[in-house]
C-alpha cells in the first residue's frame, strides 16, 4: 500500500525534505493510504485542499500523474511553487491561497477528486461546509478526507492524561468516526463509500515526531505532540478516512 512513501523516505535527501515539509502526521503515508480507495487515473484534475507544504501534492503528482491545484491557507504559494520546482512537479501542481470557510474560486464540475489530508477538521466540522464544497467535484467524483480522530467522544469526561493537551480548539476539531459520519450522513449530495479508522495511523506519527529538533518549524507544536503521544499512549487517537462519491 505505501510503495511511493517507502521508497521515497529510503532517500536521505528525500527523508530531509520530508521532515522539513511536515506539519503534522506524515501526509505522504497517509495520502497513499487514502488514495489507494480511489481509482485515479493520469491527467485527472485534483484539488488537493488544505495541501499544507505540499507532501499530499507530491504523492499524487509523482505516483498518479494528476493535476493538482495545492491550496492552502497557511502556506504561502510561492513557498510551494519553490518546492515543488525542487521536487520536479511545477508542471503538475498548481499552489494557489484559498480560504475555504469563505468560498473556493473555482468552477463547478471542475474536479475529478477534491483531496484533503490532515485539514478538514479545522474548516469542515460544520453541516454547511460538505456541501459548499460538492458543487466544484464533477458528478461521479469523489471527495476524499483524511483526519486526524479519537476512538470515542470525551464530553465532559475528558481523560486526565488528556486534560494538558485539550483545549478550546481541540475539543472544536478532534472528533470520534461516529461523529463525522453522523456529520456527513445528513448530505443528500454525496453517497458515502467508505468511514473508517485508517492503517497507518502510528506510523504517521511516529514519522512526524521522530524528525523532531528545535529547528523545525513548528517544533513547539512537534514537542508538544510528543508528549501528547507519550500520553494517550495508543488509547484515544486514531486516523480517520471519509470517502463519499458526488
Amino acid at each position: 500500500m505505501y510503495t511511493f512513501t517507502n521508497r521515497y523516505l529510503s532517500i536521505d535527501k528525500n527523508l530531509e525534505f520530508a521532515q522539513a515539509a511536515m506539519m503534522g502526521p506524515n501526509a505522504m503515508r497517509v495520502a497513499e493510504e487514502l488514495a489507494s480507495h480511489l481509482d485515479i487515473k493520469e491527467n485527472m484534475k485534483v484539488l488537493d485542499l488544505g495541501c499544507g507544504c505540499g507532501l499530499s501534492t507530491l504523492l499524487l503528482a509523482q505516483k498518479y500523474g494528476v493535476s493538482v491545484v495545492a491550496a492552502d491557507l497557511w502556506i504561502s504559494p510561492t513557498e510551494n511553487y519553490e518546492r515543488f520546482q525542487s521536487a520536479g512537479i511545477d508542471d503538475k501542481a498548481i499552489p494557489i491561497s484559498v480560504d475555504a470557510t469563505k468560498g473556493l474560486p473555482f468552477a463547478n464540475g471542475y474536479f475529478d477528486i477534491l483531496f484533503t489530508i490532515g485539514a478538514y477538521q479545522y474548516f469542515g466540522d460544520t453541516a454547511e461546509m460538505l456541501p459548499s464544497l460538492i458543487p466544484f467535484v464533477r458528478k461521479g467524483g469523489y471527495i476524499a478526507v483524511a483526519i486526524p480522530g479519537i476512538k470515542y467522544e470525551f464530553g465532559e469526561n475528558i481523560p486526565d492524561e488528556m486534560k494538558p493537551f485539550w483545549h478550546d480548539e481541540v475539543d472544536r476539531t478532534i472528533h470520534s468516526l461516529e461523529w463525522w459520519k453522523n456529520l456527513w450522513e445528513t448530505e443528500k449530495g454525496i453517497e458515502i463509500i467508505d468511514i473508517s479508522e485508517m492503517a497507518c495511523h502510528k506510523q504517521a506519527w511516529d514519522e512526524w515526531l521522530a524528525g523532531y529538533h528545535p529547528g523545525l518549524p513548528f517544533a513547539d507544536v512537534i514537542a508538544e505532540s510528543i508528549e501528547m503521544m507519550k500520553a494517550e499512549n495508543g488509547k484515544y487517537y486514531n486516523t480517520i478516512q471519509l470517502i463519499a462519491k458526488v
